[in-house]
């Protein structure tokens, strides 16, 4: 079984940058796992890697989606499992990168979620009803549906907590035992599994300089180039760094309160991260306060 490379964490870890290091050093290509850098326009507030910064590795499913389209977690699995192996063909180290859970999930696990369709007008039903009743009244419904699930989703997480009360209403099965189900079968790949994690106080440093780079860089820009350019964002405009600016720019937040809310939205984010990767027996954790070429070893001889 051809072996594949994970490289997962926290927001602000230092994925990238070992990533593009391990990479020169084994003769790797890179496979993105989050489900921000997907989307076109969207640069800036997603923290995609600049050319520069990729150093000349090749890297996979970034940029490809536009921010008006629905790309379900499926059709990343898909698109995954045939770039893992085209690398792989190529005599290449496939190296999947993110901090998006369910997508690692989905491969390390090969959970399965195509066979559900899309009840529309159920999803218009949640809709309507978190904007009349708030998110909270739904966020609820789902924590008693699936309690399990709902202890790594936020209660400001709009997608992902439409998407338990919709797993659950189209197949009678909560989203955690579907999980359950999928893990029983066999994967392609022997995936080994790596995070990183830092001291907490450390990494909530760097997730508050990185807002800080962001809005330098010109992230309020983006926003308005984003909401001038696309007439709907049925998933892309809830991620981090797009709503709160998005909340500025509506008038509901000052720009201050906005870069408050979104350094705060991230730190709770990166814990969510966290528990959500201590779930995974198999990981192997990396102290992402070492050189990148103690981790780089260690991950060499692991392999």
């Amino acid at each position: 079984m051809k072996k594949v490379i994970v490289i997962c964490g926290p927001t602000a870890s230092g994925k990238t940058a070992l990533s593009i290091e391990l990479a020169k050093k084994i003769n790797g290509e890179i496979i993105s796992a989050d489900s921000m850098q997907i989307y076109k326009d969207m640069n800036i507030g997603s923290a995609k890697a600049t050319k520069e910064e990729m150093q000349d590795i090749p890297h996979y499913l970034l940029d490809f989606v536009s921010p008006d389209v629905r790309y379900s977690v499926a059709e990343y699995k898909q698109q995954a499992e045939l770039t893992i192996q085209d690398i792989i063909n190529r005599g290449k180290f496939p190296i999947i990168v993110g901090g998006t859970g369910l997508y690692i999930d989905s491969l390390i696990y090969r959970i399965e979620y195509q066979d559900i369709e899309i009840d529309e007008m159920y999803r218009e039903e949640l809709e309507r009803k978190a904007e009349n009743e708030g998110l909270e009244v739904l966020y609820e419904m789902a924590k008693k549906i699936d309690p399990d699930a709902m202890k790594v989703i936020s209660n400001k997480d709009r997608k992902r907590i439409i998407r338990v009360l919709e797993i659950y209403h189209k197949t009678g099965k909560t989203k955690t035992q579907m999980e359950k189900d999928s893990r029983k079968n066999g994967v392609k790949y022997e995936y080994i599994v790596f995070a990183l994690n830092m001291d907490r106080e450390k990494l909530y440093d760097r997730i508050n300089q990185r807002v800080d780079i962001m809005i330098e860089q010109g992230l309020i820009e983006e926003v308005q180039n984003l909401l001038a350019k696309y007439e709907k964002f049925p998933t892309a405009m809830q991620g981090l760094g797009y709503k709160e600016i998005k909340e500025y720019l509506d008038g509901i937040l000052t720009i201050d309160e906005a870069i408050d809310k979104l350094k705060q939205e991230t730190r709770r984010y990166a814990k969510r991260q966290l528990t959500w990767f201590r779930k995974n027996k198999q990981t192997i954790w990396l102290d992402a306060s070492l050189p990148k070429e103690n981790n780089i070893e260690l991950i060499c001889n692991s392999i």
